[in-house]
């Protein structure tokens, strides 16, 4: 199953490969980056190498796909983006991204968010036609969901005490987006 390239304006949404070690070190050595996701702050390029091919196994046993987001002008690798898993039975998948902090701001996250809703929800990915994305953020995330709810998302609930890592419980937001209410948001891209 060949790997689905998408593009935006700015952005090149692409499958990462070992190449890409030193820059995704980058991104998830970054605190700021990490501050809110279930995964300590990477300490050698060897634990980017492991990311990527955790990130790309999903996409081979085709339960979630996580593209590397690159800068058209200068091909720079500037985060990821994607579905942290899929279920073509169910429709829907739940989805994650980042970008390095100093990329924060310009719309390159909606930009690249938006293209891949849009893929999923008109079945241009191996997961078929999606009905419905999901995404958990950390209260506080005020960025992440500031981008959800530009998106269409709405806020669910809150899962008490959800998830465990870092060494603590923490509470999850639940943001849902249905296909019908995808299809009457403008494109952002």
């Amino acid at each position: 199953m060949k790997f689905p390239q998408l593009n935006t304006a700015r952005l090149k949404l692409v499958k990462l490969t070992s190449d890409d070690a030193d820059e995704v070190f980058s991104i998830f050595s970054n605190e700021q980056v990490i501050e809110h996701y279930d995964l300590g702050v990477l300490q050698q390029t060897s634990q980017a190498l492991s990311l990527i091919n955790f990130f790309n196994a999903r996409y081979a046993d085709n339960t979630g796909i996580r593209w590397g987001v690159r800068l058209k002008e200068s091909n720079r690798l500037i985060g990821t983006c994607g579905f942290n898993s899929w279920s073509p039975k169910m429709k829907s998948a739940d989805i994650g991204y980042d970008l390095l902090p100093s990329y924060w701001g310009y719309g390159y996250a909606t930009e690249a968010v938006s293209t891949i809703l849009t893929a999923a929800f008109s079945g241009d990915l191996p997961c078929g036609p999606l009905n419905r994305v999901q995404a958990d953020t950390i209260p506080g995330n005020d960025a992440s969901e500031s981008l959800l709810l530009k998106l269409g998302f709405k806020e669910e609930g809150l899962r008490r005490e959800c998830g465990f890592w870092k060494n603590a419980y923490h509470d999850l937001k639940c943001f849902g987006l249905l296909e019908s209410e995808y299809a009457r948001i403008p494109d952002l891209a």
